[in-house]
């Protein structure tokens, strides 16, 4: 009787194993179903978009008024920046991709900065319609090679989490059809990226955005282990480290931590030049709330402190709080300017006070000590730039990164208008507006009725 008892029990424990399989199998499935969907819609996004830009600025090339060609060149800036944005959601961040994003944000800068200006009083010049001429030619080149993926990937059913998995573990590549589709659309744009844009075009290369600049020695995969065993203490997880691909032009070392008992799991990238925490993921579950936010600001400023921070010149911009977990963004500041192109991020749990986020990539690549430029206008002048009904609360200098990717010296000003609170920022040199933003107001309660 024993044995027949034990043998069901051990017949219900392989049933619920087995359930339990595959129940963990249709989440990770639908969880990569859902990403396969993202980036096969960003990709066909983009090829939409580069085909649209190539028939608008072919557009331009007809028109001799300011009255048509001032908004059909934002037409060309607007759909430049849409096709950045789906670039950025392919997964390319390991694979050289910066001569087709230089391209576009060429021509983004390009059009935006001739829409503006007079054309009555400065038409465009000559050289600037033969750069819009290369230009037209530039993104049917492009345009083309999209496409042929584009058909590759539709004819073959390609996915592009194989071209993620390729990418992140640095193997061989050159079998993968997508990858070797996107090198020849690379290939395409860097013919082009020395094309002269006349005089309204400024140098927007883009800056190496690696961790060569850190301060500190070099760390070894050893090293990098015993930092990331700082962020799971008296627990028995399974780490493994990996050195970033060759070709990420940022050298780091890639960390996941797993938990024994699948109960939380770790994922981190560490600067190799000086071992600096550039990001942190920890997929907890959060029980309950027993912290407060204002303990939970402290345990984030211990954080940073703890891992070389300088908090005396960082001030916190934001708090919030979401399902459990306090969130809070830094700035760093000098001579009482707050620099936001060098922010940092971090999540907080509520319950015990752990860092369940942290994202310190703006931060290590941009943070330096800036030649500030005085402003040239004062707060009560700046002011008058604004809405006349804007209740200002409170005025301040920061420097922020514009549409075209420049920084400038803003005066931040809050203000109201009724119930609705604005952070507008004012170039501090000619008093135009360089952006407004509403601020988020306190989410309501619905309760069932």
């Amino acid at each position: 009787m024993i044995r027949g008892i034990l043998i069901a029990i051990l017949g219900v424990a392989i049933v619920g194993t087995s359930y339990w399989g595959y129940k963990e199998h249709q989440e990770k499935s639908a969880v990569l179903l859902h990403a396969e969907n993202n980036y096969q819609r960003a990709f066909h996004d983009l090829t939409y978009q580069v085909d649209k830009l190539h028939d608008k600025i072919g557009s331009t090339l007809a028109m001799n008024s300011k009255k048509t060609l001032s908004p059909a060149l934002a037409e060309v800036w607007k759909t430049t920046s849409e096709a950045h944005q789906d670039v950025s959601q392919l997964p390319l961040t390991l694979m050289p991709f910066n001569k087709t994003e230089e391209f576009l944000a060429n021509i983004g800068n390009f059009s935006y900065k001739t829409a503006i200006r007079d054309l009555e009083k400065e038409p465009l010049s000559k050289k600037e319609y033969a750069s819009l001429n290369r230009l037209y030619k530039n993104a049917n080149d492009i345009q083309n090679e999209l496409r042929k993926v584009q058909h590759l990937i539709i004819d073959n059913n390609l996915r592009w989490m194989d071209v993620e998995l390729a990418l992140a573990s640095g193997q061989k590549q050159s079998d993968n059809t997508i990858i070797n589709g996107f090198k020849t659309v690379e290939k395409s744009a860097s013919a082009f990226s020395e094309t002269d844009f006349g005089v309204a075009q400024t140098s927007i290369k883009k800056e190496n955005q690696g961790f060569q600049h850190l301060k500190g020695k070099k760390i070894t995969e050893k090293e990098a282990r015993k930092i990331a065993q700082k962020f799971a203490p008296d627990k028995n997880y399974n780490i493994k480290v990996e050195k970033s691909g060759e070709k990420a032009e940022k050298d780091v070392f890639s960390v996941s931590m797993q938990d024994p008992d699948q109960k939380a799991d770790i994922y981190m990238d560490i600067t190799e030049k000086g071992g600096y925490p550039v990001y942190l993921i920890q997929n907890k579950k959060i029980k309950g709330e027993k912290i407060s936010l204002n303990d939970a600001s402290h345990r984030a400023l211990q954080f940073l402190k703890k891992n070389g921070y300088d908090t005396k010149n960082l001030t916190m911009d934001e708090s919030a709080q979401y399902d459990g977990v306090g969130v809070f963004s830094f700035v760093p500041l000098q001579n009482g300017v707050w620099l936001y192109p060098d922010s940092t991020r971090i999540k907080v749990a509520l319950d015990d006070g752990e860092i369940v986020g942290f994202s310190a990539k703006d931060y290590l690549t941009s943070h330096k000590q800036r030649k500030l430029p005085k402003p040239k206008l004062t707060a009560e002048k700046a002011k008058r730039s604004l809405n006349p009904n804007v209740k200002v609360q409170e005025t301040r200098l920061a420097l922020i990164t514009n549409d075209l990717s420049s920084e400038v010296l803003c005066y931040e000003i809050l203000g109201t208008i009724e119930n609705d609170t604005f952070r507008m920022f004012i170039n501090a040199n000619d008093g135009s507006e360089e952006k407004i933003e509403k601020m988020k107001n306190v989410e309501p309660i619905y309760k069932d009725l």
